[in-house]
């Protein structure tokens, strides 16, 4: 399953939660403390939504955005679970 996420490096603390915008294509708002400097915050985010989603970190991939604030993350879950849990990390 692909997510896209909007990063938010230097944060106080990770969460992974809300959404950036508004509308069914938003992406998945992740704050993470790590600092966007070789790939730091990149790693925190896989990390981060591995764990959102209940799967380890090697089940999470960068499809797209290595050094950008949007990315496109694949996800290796069943996707009606994998789209549940979407939608309650959307809105909390």
């Amino acid at each position: 399953m692909r997510v896209t996420v909007r990063v938010r490096p230097g944060a106080s603390r990770t969460r992974v939660g809300g959404s950036y915008g508004t509308g069914t294509d938003a992406p998945l708002t992740v704050a993470v403390a790590a600092r966007a400097v070789d790939g730091a915050a990149t790693a925190a985010v896989l990390e981060a939504v591995g764990n959102a989603f209940g799967v380890r970190r090697r089940a999470v991939t960068l499809v797209t955005g290595a050094t950008s604030r949007t990315k496109v993350l694949e996800v290796d879950i069943d996707e009606q679970v994998g789209r549940a849990r979407l939608v309650q990390l959307m809105t909390s």
